[in-house]
């Protein structure tokens, strides 16, 4: 497995803070037309772009979905990223630092691209590239189709050097590039089989601690993470949600590190679920 220090080089982990523009359908439909030139070049596929902006900018989330990690031109990331950081602030960036921290912890039900905070953690899959699903409504997708096509790439970079799937319980970086996150924390959870077995349990714990090592490591002071395991991994909500709170305080608790952590939730049971867990531990 590829340690921080052997990746680090090879990505580009320098944060740079960058406006984000609300920008109108006019320009936003013709950088549309522009990207999906460049989209359907790639496809062998003909242009033709008499579609609504919706429609247009449908195809391109599906075509960047599928999109292989090849490089891209600077001028299709300059548009692209205007684009991107336009729907960024349309979607309204919520500062963790507003949220109520009791202990350091907080909880917050809602969609996690939206979080201003030092990391946000996605739940990956063990090629770390992303959801090749077009439209696919996992979180691996959402964060990929709205942070831009250099997370793919900068994890295509880190897979190709460390030449193996990504374990298990371990976590990689990268730039959150147009996401209101400075960064994006990489982690593969465990698929449950029929039952939840001590080494699923002892897995997913090693997810959350190794993102807060590595939080801790590149001196981030906040942190959200989503539910990780318990999508199409099939980890019971209620067992991975005490597995994260536990694992959360006992970091805290052991390692003195002032770091604030959400806990990041979409559906209404698991917000109840970790509200009652959070309540009595």
């Amino acid at each position: 497995m590829l340690t921080l220090n052997e990746y680090k080089n090879l990505i580009d982990l320098r944060y740079t803070p960058r406006p984000y523009e609300v920008i109108g359908e006019e320009e936003k439909s013709a950088i549309c037309d522009e990207m999906l030139g460049v989209l359907l070049e790639e496809r062998n596929e003909i242009a033709a772009f008499s579609y609504p902006y919706k429609v247009k900018r449908e195809l391109i989330w599906g075509y960047l979905n599928q999109r292989l990690p090849n490089p891209v031109s600077a001028r299709f990331l300059e548009i692209q990223d205007r684009l991107f950081r336009s729907e960024t602030a349309e979607n309204g960036i919520v500062n963790v630092s507003a949220l109520h921290f009791e202990d350091n912890i907080a909880l917050w039900q809602g969609d996690i691209t939206r979080l201003a905070a030092d990391a946000i953690v996605n739940a990956a899959n063990n090629a770390l590239l992303g959801c090749f699903i077009p439209h696919h409504k996992c979180i691996d997708n959402v964060i990929h189709s709205r942070a831009g096509v250099q997370v793919r790439l900068d994890c295509s970079r880190i897979m190709g050097a460390q030449g193996e799937p990504e374990p298990a319980g371990c976590a990689k970086i990268t730039l959150a590039y147009n996401l209101p996150s400075k960064y994006i924390l990489h982690t593969v959870g465990p698929m449950v089989g029929l039952h939840v077995t001590e080494e699923d349990g002892r897995v997913l714990r090693n997810c959350y601690i190794s993102c807060l090592n590595l939080a801790r490591t590149m001196k981030l002071k906040t942190i959200a993470f989503c539910c990780v395991s318990t999508g199409v991994f099939g980890f019971p909500g209620d067992e991975a949600a005490a597995i994260a709170v536990g694992a959360v305080k006992n970091w805290l608790l052991e390692t003195g590190y002032d770091m604030r952590v959400v806990f990041d939730v979409f559906l209404d049971k698991d917000r109840e679920i970790y509200r009652d867990i959070l309540k009595n531990m």
